[in-house]
Formats: structure tokens, sequence, C-alpha cells
């Protein structure tokens, strides 16, 4: 079930996913509308579905999701996907008194034209709102409960997802 509104800049989606193949799916809707440029933020807890999430993103832009894990450990994978690179980035291990954006070369990432950036764990960016083009996903939702994801974009991303060029 989906219900969006929007107000100006911003358009939000909410989405009751029932099964993991669900949120899987609404990863791929997303990924369909992503561009050179979008950085998704992903909120959730542990098990949440982040990196679910993630591989339905991939799959739409042709990547190998078999190849997609989550970066807990090396913080950045690059994939190289057939419409552009994707850099997914895990922040779970930096303590929020790190500088977060240098820990992970944020800066050096966003000067790359044309790639797609997501980050799991976005909140531990805590003010920090690197680039232009954001989509804030917050998933909810634990073990065997289905997820509630909202999905906000903002600036040019709202136009795509309200159906606008």
């Amino acid at each position: 079930m989906v219900f969006a509104s929007g107000v100006a800049d911003r358009m939000t989606e909410n989405l009751i996913c029932e099964s993991p193949e669900k949120t899987f799916e609404a990863g791929e809707r997303l990924g369909a509308s992503l561009a050179g440029g979008d950085m998704v933020l992903l909120y959730g807890g542990l098990g949440a579905g982040k990196t679910l999430f993630t591989k339905g993103i991939l799959s739409t832009l042709g990547y190998d999701i078999d190849e997609v894990t989550s970066p807990s450990f090396a913080l950045v994978n690059l994939y190289p996907a057939e419409c552009f690179d994707v850099y997914h980035i895990d922040l779970w291990r930096l303590d929020s008194g790190q500088d977060i954006v240098t820990a992970v070369g944020l800066n050096e990432i966003l000067e790359v034209e044309g790639v797609v950036t997501i980050i799991e764990w976005a909140e531990r960016l805590g003010d920090a709102e690197p680039g232009q083009k954001v989509i804030r996903v917050k998933i909810g939702g634990e073990g065997d409960e289905p997820r509630t994801i909202t999905i906000t974009h903002r600036g040019d991303n709202a136009d795509v997802a309200a159906g606008k060029s």
C-alpha cells in the first residue's frame, strides 16, 4: 500500500511492506527513479532491511545483487552498475564523535560526477547534509513484522517521484 503527499520541493511516499520481497521491490522502484548525483540516506534499526532495500536499488540498476553486501567493515563499497557507479556506505561502526564525512571520504565521493551514493545508518551524519538531491528512506519494523517505509524526495527528486520532468 502506498500513500503519497507533497509540498513545494518535497514528495513523501509511505509504504507498508508485508514481506522481505516487498522491501526489495520498494528498493527496485526507487532505483528506477535514480539519476547520477542522487544521494539515498537510509535510516532504520539493526535488521530493518536497509541492505535488502539497497539490493533492490542495485538490481534495477543492472548490478549483480549477489555481490551486494553491507559495507559494515569496509565502510565503503563501490558497485559499477550499468548506468553509473554506486557508492554504498555504512556508518554503523563509526562513532558519532568522529568526523564521519572525512572518515569515509564522502567529500571526495561527492566530487565524482554522475555517481549515486547510498548511506546506511545516515542518522550518524548528524547535521551534515551533503548534496542537493537527497532522498531519505526511513525503514521501521523488526523481526517478522511488516516494514513501514517512508521515502522523502527533495529537490529534483521530488519532480521525478511526482512524475514530472
